[in-house]
């Protein structure tokens, strides 16, 4: 069973602020799902092939094939701002 503490863990992490409801609803929706994917455990998986999709995906990629990309200076040019050679994007500390 997922506890208060590990909800409000989790929730730091995801920068979530959450009620005193929200985290008992939390906790207990959590501990429903760890429920069902222990239960998957006990399956007999033996000759099924692991998939990404529960249909057949085909064509859904494009080839990856090299090509030319646009220039550094075009690109740089329209930036707020550039350093080294690159974006310079702001630290999350300064935000």
């Amino acid at each position: 069973m997922i506890d208060r503490e590990q909800v409000l863990h989790v929730a730091r992490l995801a920068r979530l602020e959450l009620t005193d409801d929200e985290v008992e609803r939390m906790a207990s929706e959590l501990s429903t799902i760890l429920d069902h994917v222990d239960r998957m455990t006990e399956l007999d998986l033996e000759g099924v092939p692991p998939t990404t999709h529960v249909v057949e995906v085909t064509g859904a990629l494009r080839a990856d094939n090299p090509r030319p990309s646009w220039p550094r200076d075009v690109m740089l040019a329209a930036a707020p701002a550039e350093k080294d050679g690159g974006f310079l994007v702001p630290s999350p500390q300064a935000q």
